[in-house]
């Protein structure tokens, strides 16, 4: 059985090869997504620091404050006048800056004694500008400690007396932990690029031998219907991993991309770590290899197979977003998911955390019981009465 799995193996993997449409899935899937995502976070990323260090607030109305104007320009902010039609373009987030609207009445509110209203504007529909909110708020509250301190000082009264408590910060995660936050797309594209990798191949040795007719002529040769499906299977497999190990090994070379230089700084991604990817990928490969024949076996045309199909891959596509939406850290359950496991796992190589064996078995257990499973099933569907 097994030197008859291997002639099946080699026949398929050739077959598999030799498609330019699997080749170019390969290429585009793996050796390609290194670069453009690695690409698309240090835009990400530069465009945040470019903005930071322009160090600039638009303002309207801010000659009506001399002395928040002083302010603001003696921390070396640049003052710009708000165009005309500021509300709209943040409405349609074409600003990316918020606005800072000074009243006409500032000067006299504040020779009332009174505290003048000041606007923050900005728009949740602009990002850029949803993301400047935080540091020109700082700079306002900065200027009202700034004047209580003159106002007490003026009075006779030690500004010390209003602190009761001082405050300090301090970040517990480290900088590979950081860098995880800005790079967590990677597994993500790196898991997505295995999927459809594998989803070409494993339709097209199943439902695609069906179409053409060339299924049951393999079936009539004497090798067990277990060897034929091993064969296959393995063919599928082996295409999957190949895409897991170059996109991991892809990311070595980009990150020569990075226009971050704090990126670059953080971002950990060496051969160790692609082979902790890689190992991780291996049993994620078999198990959607199997999968997908499995949904695919039944189906008498190709594009039926992609359309049954469609539900698996949106499945795995949606389990990462767990992550993203969950708020509470990792739950044990994670570690049972397909895919969510992987994704997990992954994002804490990025972080340089130490894997146990005990989160490291719940992944490679239920991927071996998958594989098992869809392997026996289709090998049944093969053994079964004959092919409608």
């Amino acid at each position: 059985m097994i030197a008859a799995a291997w002639v099946v193996f080699l026949k398929e993997l050739r077959d598999a090869l030799r498609d330019r449409r699997t080749l170019t899935m390969v290429l585009l899937s793996s050796v390609a997504i290194g670069p453009l995502v690695l690409v698309a976070i240090s835009q990400l990323v530069a465009g945040i620091e470019k903005r930071a260090e322009a160090r600039e607030v638009y303002a309207v109305g801010i000659e009506h404050a001399p002395g928040l104007q002083n302010y603001l320009e003696r921390q070396t902010y640049v003052l710009k006048k708000a165009p005309a039609d500021w509300e709209q373009r943040l409405r349609d987030s074409k600003l990316g800056h918020p606005v800072l609207v000074v009243p006409a009445d500032y000067a006299a509110t504040v020779a009332r004694l009174e505290a003048p209203v000041v606007e923050i504007v900005s728009s949740a529909t602009d990002q850029r500008a949803q993301g400047g909110t935080g540091s020109l708020q700082r700079l306002l509250r900065a200027y009202n400690q700034e004047q209580a301190t003159l106002r007490l000082a003026l009075r006779g009264v030690a500004p010390s007396a209003l602190e009761t408590v001082r405050v300090e910060e301090r970040d517990l995660a480290d900088p590979a932990a950081r860098a995880a936050q800005l790079s967590f797309m990677v597994p993500v594209f790196v898991l997505m690029a295995v999927l459809y990798g594998a989803l070409n191949a494993a339709l097209d040795t199943t439902a695609g031998e069906r179409e053409r007719g060339s299924l049951e002529p393999l079936l009539m040769n004497p090798a067990s219907r277990l060897a034929l499906v091993l064969g296959k299977w393995g063919a599928v497999a082996t295409v999957g991993i190949l895409i897991a190990v170059l996109s991991c090994l892809s990311f070595l070379p980009a990150q020569q991309l990075l226009r971050s230089e704090a990126l670059s700084a953080m971002f950990r991604f060496g051969p160790l770590e692609a082979a902790w990817f890689i190992g991780l990928l291996l049993p994620l490969a078999g198990a959607l290899s199997a999968l997908l024949m499995a949904i695919a076996i039944r189906c008498k045309t190709f594009k039926e197979a992609q359309a049954n199909a469609t539900i698996l891959v949106l499945a795995i596509s949606m389990l990462p977003l767990v992550l993203v939406m969950n708020q509470e850290g990792t739950a044990p359950w994670h570690l049972w998911m397909p895919a969510l496991a992987q994704t997990t796992l992954m994002g804490r190589v990025l972080k340089g955390e130490a894997l146990p064996m005990a989160d490291l078995m719940p992944s490679l257990l239920v991927c071996g019981v998958l594989t098992a499973l869809a392997v026996a099933y289709v090998a049944r569907v093969l053994r079964s009465a004959a092919l409608k």
